[in-house]
């Protein structure tokens, strides 16, 4: 076992110490984070400024482009600007808060998924009951849930690794600060600590799985039950972009946290990393709205109404 002591900062490793690659991530990564803000920030204006998408579902879809704003921001700043240096360290205060963040807003949003999924049931199943169900006092609440749940998760695991002592030298395989690299790093036995990762990942992610799956049972049973074949699908068109936005998002984040090992794979897990803090935050707008038809008739009286 390596010597261990204070630490004070760490050294990531990052995506790769080939200067020539690193600017070649640099412009691909700056770009993802671009459109990535520009559309989410987009949407976000479409939907306050629309008055036909002044609807419960909307107002979630909403706060999900906000989160994914938040979460994109948490990460590839800090990685374009380790793109660039020689050395990229990153401070212990730094680091922890990054992982808070993080945690934060990935949990937020595993619930605020489980939130929409709600929303559709109640449209389809109880339409003459929606707007008394889902009223903007419950959404409002439902939201604050949602941050709140991340916020609990957030200092139960921060707790945890803050009491851990790290082995020398202190280089995290990863390209931000994540939980599976820095327990990897403990000299101390993580053991407590993994065991809460995982209670704690798997608390959100089955509480949030089961709703959905509840949600959408519920809904199948319905759709069935309509005659129309128009009904049927204008209800399953309503459900299918936020399918897939789940089935993305929860495969991603289970294959890396349930299993926070130090034996684990990190080329792995970056890998996964730069898919559910990039490309599905960036992609994630373009789901809803491409799928989406009352979102594309909204951008377009607001283009057609443009000088």
């Amino acid at each position: 076992m390596e010597n261990s002591s204070i630490v004070t900062e760490f050294i990531l490793l990052g995506m790769t110490d080939n200067p020539q690659l690193g600017i070649l991530l640099f412009v691909v990564f700056l770009i993802v984070y671009i459109v990535t803000v520009l559309e989410n920030l987009g949407l976000v204006v479409l939907i306050r400024v629309s008055p036909c998408l002044h609807t419960p579902m909307y107002f979630f879809l909403s706060n999900l482009s906000f989160l994914d704003v938040c979460f994109s921001s948490v990460t590839i700043p800090n990685t374009l600007e380790n793109l660039l240096s020689k050395l990229q360290a990153v401070s212990f205060l730094g680091c922890v808060t990054q992982m808070d963040l993080f945690i934060i807003f990935a949990s937020a949003e595993c619930n605020l998924l489980a939130s929409m999924a709600y929303d559709r049931y109640t449209a389809i199943c109880h339409p003459l009951l929606y707007h008394v169900k889902m009223s903007r006092i419950r959404c409002l609440l439902l939201v604050a849930g949602c941050y709140l749940g991340g916020l609990i998760n957030m200092v139960s695991v921060t707790t945890s690794i803050t009491k851990l002592s790290f082995c020398q030298p202190f280089v995290l395989p990863h390209f931000f600060c994540d939980i599976p690299p820095l327990l990897a790093l403990a000299c101390s036995d993580p053991w407590v600590t993994q065991i809460l990762v995982v209670a704690c990942g798997g608390l959100t992610l089955v509480t949030s799985i089961v709703v959905i799956l509840a949600s959408y049972m519920s809904v199948l049973m319905t759709i069935l039950g309509i005659p129309s074949s128009f009904g049927k699908q204008k209800a399953f068109s309503t459900c299918a972009s936020h399918l897939i936005a789940v089935g993305l998002y929860y495969g991603t984040t289970m294959y890396t946290y349930l299993q926070p090992s130090r034996h684990g794979s990190q080329e792995g897990n970056q890998m996964v990393s730069v898919f559910y803090t990039m490309v599905f935050p960036m992609f994630n707008p373009l789901i809803y709205s491409l799928r989406n038809q009352e979102v594309k008739v909204a951008l377009w009286k607001i283009l057609r109404q443009s000088p």
